[in-house]
């Protein structure tokens, strides 16, 4: 059985401010209940494109336009597709890790020590751990916790 070739494309999507991940289940929605006959293969979100949304489809611009017409929140559809070489980096994971660094002040915003500062001491991003020194301790005492349970206050270039 010979199936002719079909070239997906990727579309950009416009949507409501902070309304990315509700486009893109309410896009989900449509198509679930029958209420569109586009084909979308993914739908992606990624967190630094803010105000977008990703489609990947075999179809047309103008069927995606009638699409985002069903969906709430979504805006409008960008003119020309994209590639996947230009969205690559989005769909590969960043380290909860990356841009923390050894001297970076932080605060833990889970755990029993949630609202601390402290000084990162090390890196460990094979595990994705850090391990901290409370800011305000008298005894510097070294906690292992995981990357994403601080938030960055001072990354400690300007000492």
């Amino acid at each position: 059985m010979n199936m002719p070739e079909q070239t997906n494309r990727i579309f950009a999507i416009k949507t409501t401010s902070k309304q990315e991940r509700t486009v893109a289940d309410n896009i989900k929605k449509v198509i679930d209940n029958g209420d569109s006959d586009v084909k979308v293969l993914a739908i992606i979100v990624p967190q630094e494109l803010k105000g977008y949304v990703l489609v990947e489809t075999s179809e047309q611009m103008n069927r995606i336009e009638q699409l985002v017409e069903k969906v709430p929140h979504a805006r409008v559809v960008l003119h020309g597709e994209t590639t996947l070489a230009e969205v690559a980096h989005f769909l590969v994971p960043k380290p909860v890790v990356s841009g923390i660094s050894e001297g970076t002040i932080v605060e833990m915003i889970a755990g029993p020590f949630k609202g601390e500062k402290a000084v990162v001491k090390r890196i460990d991003t094979g595990k994705e751990e850090i391990t901290v020194e409370l800011y305000e301790s008298v005894l510097p005492i070294p906690i292992t916790i995981r990357g994403d349970n601080v938030r960055v206050i001072d990354k400690g270039e300007d000492r």
